[in-house]
């Protein structure tokens, strides 16, 4: 069923996803795509109702700083503004990029 995946249906998955593939890479992704589902299925087979499920393995955690705002290195609005080849009413004006 799901091990079946042929030539055509990667041709028409890579169609859809506009990614342009030869006849001989259409047939090297169909038998990889065909292993990975064999692996799939035999890890689905494996018993694991004794095993604690698992997120991280490597004991490593994150180092967080305090979220606090430093003072000493912003810029007033004023600051901030000096240099600007146009402002507005207090803020920076640049040219569009979006079209309408």
């Amino acid at each position: 069923m799901l091990n079946k995946i042929t030539k055509q249906q990667v041709h028409h998955v890579a169609k859809l996803a506009n990614i342009p593939i030869d006849d001989s890479e259409a047939e090297k992704l169909a038998t990889g795509f065909r292993e990975t589902l064999e692996t799939i299925t035999d890890l689905q087979s494996v018993d694991v109702s004794g095993v604690e499920p698992t997120h991280q393995v490597t004991g490593m955690e994150n180092i967080l700083r305090e979220d606090k705002v430093d003072d000493s290195r912003t810029f007033t609005q004023e600051q901030a503004l000096a240099n600007a080849k146009q402002t507005h009413q207090g803020f920076f004006v640049v040219p569009r990029l979006i079209k309408k």
